[in-house]
């Protein structure tokens, strides 16, 4: 059977799936061009594996566009990337597939006219109901966590009331305070381009997430290799912690 020929179960596609989109540089590389090329034919597979899991009825799709860590790169890259980031908000994918946008991470390092954009961007989606395509961008989880941690020792400081006692601060309050508080964890992680590492995402949202790995570069990656990825994650026994007799008899 090939990859086209599967066969999705339709009741069972993950309600949110997250990617770390890993190798446009080694694509462009293995073609004698700039790695900016590569990063330009990665905009072309967000716009298909966007519309392709609108179609499919996925509720969140968010995207690893660009880490805190990817501030080290070489400053041409990164003015390219940047770059990118506006050309690719002007895309009508949006309208045209019922997908609000939203960005996450430490924004603040980003150009103003980035900035301004996005902003916009979300401002100019936010009736769409489709699905909500959530772009990572300066992100990384260990600085979404400390910031988090800021934000509840403000809280105190100040003096709410709900902030005084330690044992507020359980699970449910540091989701509250989260970069990713709009939505569920992610069902699903996908990372293509061959490295078997999460590299600093999602890292309190994926607890319980089915990790899938590809070799594909990002982009390669078309409908086909998401419906393989969708097909595995459906082959699957998502027990949370329990026995796999209890998941088979029901129990809560």
């Amino acid at each position: 059977m090939t990859e086209t020929d599967i066969k999705l179960d339709m009741t069972r596609i993950p309600e949110h799936i997250a990617i770390i989109m890993d190798g446009n540089g080694r694509w462009a590389t293995e073609r004698g061009k700039e790695r900016s090329f590569g990063h330009q034919a990665g905009v072309e597979a967000v716009r298909r594996i966007t519309s392709e899991c609108t179609r499919l009825g996925v509720k969140y799709l968010t995207l690893y566009t660009f880490s805190t860590e990817n501030w080290n790169r070489p400053a041409d890259e990164v003015s390219a990337l940047m770059g990118l980031v506006l050309t690719s908000l002007e895309d009508e994918i949006f309208m045209k597939n019922n997908v609000r946008f939203r960005v996450i991470g430490d924004l603040r390092r980003l150009p103003d006219n980035v900035r301004l954009k996005l902003r916009e961007t979300e401002e100019h989606t936010k009736d769409n109901t489709a699905m909500t395509m959530v772009v990572a961008l300066s992100y990384s989880s260990r600085w979404e966590i400390v910031n988090a941690m800021q934000e509840i020792m403000q809280y105190r400081d100040i003096g709410k009331q709900a902030y005084m006692d330690w044992s507020y601060i359980d699970e449910h309050m540091i989701k509250k305070h989260l970069q990713t508080n709009f939505m569920p964890d992610p069902d699903l992680l996908i990372r293509t381009g061959g490295e078997l590492r999460i590299s600093n995402f999602l890292l309190w949202q994926i607890a319980y997430a089915e990790l899938y790995f590809c070799d594909t570069y990002w982009p390669d990656f078309d409908e086909a290799c998401l419906h393989k990825a969708i097909a595995d994650y459906q082959g699957r026994q998502r027990r949370f912690g329990k026995t796999e007799a209890q998941v088979e008899a029901g129990e809560k």
